[in-house]
């Protein structure tokens, strides 16, 4: 675990490192950024200048930018613990060779649905 950012909001490392877990028989680095090495990392390694959300890279790291994650948390209505959850998951799911698209989604549900979290993709209409 390395946090380049101040800790506050961001779960703790036993957290991170047990959703990594879920769906990890490897050793995965989890590091997570501010905006600007999360832009800086994202325009020198995918030529996209914008920070992201989560990175993964085949050396078994993954990069995790946290005030993108709180922001899209926010945004979607959900707690910036679950945002992390699945996309722990989703950058250790990339690791393992998946790509984007319903399988990998489905990967993500069920890992999710064990550690106790809803499915991220569902969508909840306010009042039911």
């Amino acid at each position: 675990m390395q946090y380049a950012v101040a800790r506050r909001g961001v779960p703790a490392a036993p957290a991170l490192r047990a959703w990594a877990g879920a769906v990890a028989a490897f050793p995965v680095t989890i590091r997570v950024v501010g905006a600007r090495e999360g832009r800086r990392l994202n325009r020198d390694f995918r030529q996209k200048d914008y920070a992201t959300n989560v990175l993964s890279f085949q050396s078994g790291d993954i990069v995790l930018c946290h005030p993108v994650i709180a922001r899209e948390a926010r945004e979607q209505g959900k707690s910036v613990r679950a945002h992390y959850a699945h996309l722990v998951v989703h950058g250790v799911l990339h690791l393992r060779g998946h790509a984007h698209g319903r399988r990998m989604e489905q990967k993500e549900i069920r890992a999710l649905r064990r550690l106790g979290f809803r499915n991220p993709y569902a969508v909840e209409s306010a009042g039911t």
